[in-house]
């Protein structure tokens, strides 16, 4: 079986599996994060910063999501891709994390590749890309050894055709399947070309209280559309396809509401000009 290896791990997460498992259980009691209401949950939102600076977040989303039935498969989606970019999808294999591999669920991907127009990554040649890479540990962690579905897809309205048939492939081969999207919020600041509320304390206020308040209710609404239009107009989801894809799946498999687990930004973390948002979601 050919076998991705994290490209991650040793900068934006720990290396090793010790030091995996000491940074989760740090995470698990993070007291910035809020219980989960009570329920099925079926899928999440989940940022992808460093460990050091979102890794509570979506830590305890991903431990959300493994309480309950047990799934047989753990679709992510992620990726950082224009409304023009192709769909990305790991069809078969293997991808590494510290913690064990997470073998590429081949039967269901290859149920949508006949369907869909797909890059298809290998363990040799794939993006570099942190999105769904973060979350693997957290997955193989609380999940054991669950097989893994990773695709990248752009914000569009084919994203959620598709992601309709990821919900419906998934039933007609009997697979159990739980949803991650993976995006930041808002990214604010010299450092990404994004100043138009100036810059200090009314800076920060208007991303917390205004821009990325609009997505994360466009989230809790479950309202996919939404998602990907308050991007595009406000930037406020570096991933909105990545979000509204898990919506959408997420609908399908029966999720009628949503919780938010914790919001935070990267300036709580190290304060300067420049930020990004972060908000774990669970349905």
């Amino acid at each position: 079986m050919d076998v991705r290896e994290p490209i991650l791990a040793g900068s934006w997460y720990p290396a090793t599996a010790d030091e995996c498992r000491r940074q989760i259980q740090t995470f698990l009691h993070d007291p910035a994060v809020s219980p989960p209401a009570p329920g099925r949950r079926v899928g999440g939102i989940v940022p992808h910063a460093g460990w050091v600076f979102s890794g509570a977040v979506a830590c305890n989303v991903i431990h959300a999501l493994a309480e309950g039935e047990s799934p047989d498969t753990v679709v992510v989606y992620g990726m950082h891709l224009p409304p023009e970019g192709a769909n990305y999808i790991m069809a078969e294999g293997a991808w590494e994390t510290p913690l064990g591999r997470l073998e590429i669920d081949s039967e269901l991907a290859g149920r949508l590749t006949t369907e869909f127009d797909f890059v298809v990554e290998t363990a040799r040649r794939f993006v570099q890309d942190n999105t769904i890479e973060l979350q693997l540990p957290f997955i193989r962690h609380f999940f054991g050894d669950v097989r893994l579905l990773p695709i990248g897809v752009p914000p569009t309205a084919g994203t959620l055709t598709l992601a309709r048939q990821v919900a419906a492939q998934a039933a007609a081969l009997g697979r159990r399947i739980k949803v991650i999207g993976s995006t930041d919020l808002t990214h604010y600041g010299p450092n990404y070309g994004f100043t138009s509320r100036g810059s200090g304390p009314a800076a920060l206020a208007w991303v917390k209280d205004e821009n990325d308040r609009r997505m994360v209710e466009a989230m809790l609404r479950l309202d996919p559309d939404a998602v990907i239009q308050e991007a595009l107009r406000h930037h406020n989801a570096c991933c909105a396809g990545a979000a509204a894809a898990a919506i959408e799946t997420g609908r399908r498999l029966g999720a009628d509401s949503a919780h938010l687990l914790a919001y935070t930004t990267s300036y709580e973390k190290s304060p300067g000009p420049s930020f990004v948002g972060y908000a774990g979601i669970v349905f």
